[in-house]
């Protein structure tokens, strides 16, 4: 299956969804770990996400809603990342990135095409949402 088609089927699905139709080595297997009330901010929650991605593994471009605050640190392996129109950037275990309300990720994949790798992204965003991610293009 060709990286175009992949894409589509994966932005076609919403985060924790099982992709059966996609080869292996390119699933983004996304689960939401933890959610909590902030009670010192009405209105707003934190919200954990682990991002797995096997080997040559990605995820399309994306967008988060307009009030996500994210923090994202690698767990394992490596990430490449590109946040709006700034250079795809490679991290490794132990490094952070963020990304501000209304910021496009255009690049999100695994830097290693044979180990795999994780993220741990951290939301703070309306209690409200529950979409985390909104495909680029709509």
């Amino acid at each position: 299956m060709n990286r175009t088609l992949c894409s589509l089927l994966i932005v076609s699905l919403p985060f924790g969804s099982v992709l059966a139709d996609t080869p292996k080595e390119k699933d983004a297997k996304v689960t939401l770990v933890y959610q909590h009330e902030l009670p010192n901010v009405p209105g707003k929650s934190i919200k954990g996400v682990l991002v797995e991605y096997g080997p040559g593994g990605y995820s399309p471009g994306h967008m988060h809603p307009k009030s996500a605050f994210i923090y994202a640190t690698v767990l394992e392996g490596a990430i490449h990342s590109q946040v709006n129109d700034g250079p795809v950037t490679t991290y490794t275990a132990g490094q952070s990135f963020s990304e501000l309300p209304g910021d496009r990720h255009g690049v999100s994949a695994n830097a290693s095409e044979t180990q795999p790798a994780k993220l741990l992204a951290v939301f703070v965003v309306d209690t409200n949402v529950k979409e985390l991610t909104i495909p680029l293009g709509n």
